[in-house]
């Protein structure tokens, strides 16, 4: 990023936290991708709050925006061990903020399984959820009772052009990664599993490329949707699987368990939208499938006659080529300010919550007159 470029980012973002200055200060806790622009994002937030820690997603980390905020912030290696055992996460959150009011700043989930236990017997507030993704959202509203404020930025409208963005990065770094070996995306029907707002992105541009498109969704009416859209609807994700040369994972949830892999093609490649602890059951393989590198990227597992290509490892594929969806990012870490506005009021009941269509507006109009040039 130019100096210019980041004097103004950090000037936009100067402004959307002059307009949601929060009524107190509270202490808080960020996951996010540490991309190159991620230190203008990390400085708003430090602005806003009393940030105890930057947890980076492992797969998402630029070495230079590392070195950047950690002249400034503790930075934490992020795991799902690290919060899924209650104790364990007690213990991470009484050691950064002891009896200090906190709001957690979350990716994908990372908070939710420990989220009660931290409520009922962490030393200080826990104040509150803002949650980033589709992946997320939907773990945060599984569980049985939320016991604190959950601002979802998932659905939002905001996101809309990031989630398009990010459908285009996915194809492109897909079709980047099977030319890096002699293939191509024309004459090799796709699956796409999983028809949320980044699966049907893709979709649609897989199309738009001329490429044949099938959609497994467990969700009858995405199913509808896809239909109404003029995609071939699998049945079911076995049949759908023998006769897909490239799959794409775009569930947030697990899209191919162990039992689905002797399924595929030969010689089909897997690509997914995000990482692979989250999308595939690479543990379940058979034994009898063996690992080989073939490329910078991409993996090939055989067995006696059958053999197929993972692209990076099963993790999010766009991250091969910085997953860059340009300033409309700004967007939605804007509305996650918002949020951080919303929790110190402390007047928001347990649940589920989003930020104010009112709130929106004005970010977007915010974001316009800085980026619409």
């Amino acid at each position: 990023m130019e100096a210019f470029e980041r004097a103004r980012l950090d000037a936009y973002f100067a402004k959307i936290a002059l307009r949601f200055a929060p009524h107190d200060q509270i202490t808080s806790f960020l996951v996010t991708h540490l991309l190159p622009e991620r230190p203008c994002f990390v400085r708003a937030v430090a602005g806003m709050s009393r940030l105890r820690a930057v947890l980076p997603k492992p797969r998402s980390i630029d070495p230079a925006a590392q070195r950047e905020v950690e002249q400034t912030v503790p930075v934490d290696a992020l795991s799902r061990e690290l919060f899924a055992a209650p104790d364990t996460a007690l213990d991470y959150f009484e050691s950064r903020a002891a009896a200090e009011p906190i709001a957690l700043l979350d990716v994908g989930g990372y908070f939710a399984s420990a989220l009660g236990d931290l409520h009922g017997r962490f030393s200080g507030q826990l104040l509150g959820v803002i949650e980033d993704t589709e992946n997320g959202h939907r773990r945060y509203q599984d569980l049985d009772k939320l016991p604190c404020p959950v601002i979802s930025v998932a659905r939002s409208p905001l996101k809309d052009p990031e989630d398009f963005l990010v459908g285009q990065s996915v194809v492109f770094s897909t079709e980047a990664v099977m030319r890096s070996r002699g293939d191509i995306l024309h004459g090799r029907p796709a699956l796409v599993i999983g028809f949320g707002k980044l699966g049907s992105s893709i979709a649609r541009l897989l199309h738009a490329k001329g490429v044949q498109v099938t959609v497994f969704d467990i969700d009858p009416v995405r199913r509808t949707q896809a239909l109404s859209q003029g995609f071939t609807v699998a049945r079911d994700r076995h049949s759908a699987l023998t006769g897909a040369g490239l799959v794409l994972c775009a569930t947030g949830a697990v899209s191919l368990h162990g039992e689905d892999f002797p399924h595929l093609r030969n010689g089909a490649y897997i690509a997914t939208v995000t990482s692979s602890e989250d999308e595939l059951e690479l543990s379940g393989l058979p034994d009898v499938y063996t690992r080989t590198m073939v490329g910078d990227h991409v993996t090939r597992y055989q067995t006696t006659g059958h053999y197929f290509y993972l692209a990076n490892g099963g993790n999010a594929v766009n991250f091969l080529h910085g997953a860059s969806v340009g300033p409309f990012i700004f967007l939605v870490q804007a509305e996650i300010l918002a949020g951080i506005r919303m929790l110190t009021r402390g007047d928001l009941a347990s649940g589920m919550h989003t930020v104010p269509a009112a709130d929106r507006a004005a970010i977007a109009a915010t974001w316009l007159s800085y980026f619409n040039r």
